[in-house]
């Protein structure tokens, strides 16, 4: 029987279950676990006291480094953070996505004019 279980842990169980002991469920929520490993003695009602612990949330959150996912969540918590930033730093972020979107758009206008320039010269 111990032979089957481990067969199931190791088969069937998700390819993160084992890597991060902290992830291991321990029947609370996820915004809950930061509250009670880091933040003990404060108010769990306080609004922030929540945002810390969400804030530990993000910063604790493992993503897969190079790969089409780990570029996606990067790109996913950029947008979370300006969307929750104000004022200046809301501009900057602002300001960034427009100078990507800008060297973009100035590639793709190269590289049409390459093309077009090839099958009509």
């Amino acid at each position: 029987m111990a032979v089957e279980g481990a067969t199931t842990l190791t088969g069937m169980g998700s390819s993160r279950a084992a890597d991060f002991p902290d992830e291991r469920p321990n029947g609370l929520g996820d915004e809950q676990r930061p509250l009670d490993d880091e933040l003990i003695g404060l108010d769990p009602d306080d609004p922030e006291t929540r945002a810390f612990a969400e804030h530990l949330g993000r910063m604790r959150q493992e993503t897969p480094a190079f790969t089409v996912e780990g570029y996606l969540a990067g790109v996913e918590n950029f947008a979370d953070s300006a969307n929750r930033a104000g004022g200046l730093r809301r501009l900057s972020a602002v300001v960034v996505v427009l100078l990507i979107l800008l060297g973009v758009a100035v590639s793709v206008w190269f590289g049409l004019g390459e093309i077009l320039s090839t099958f009509f010269e």
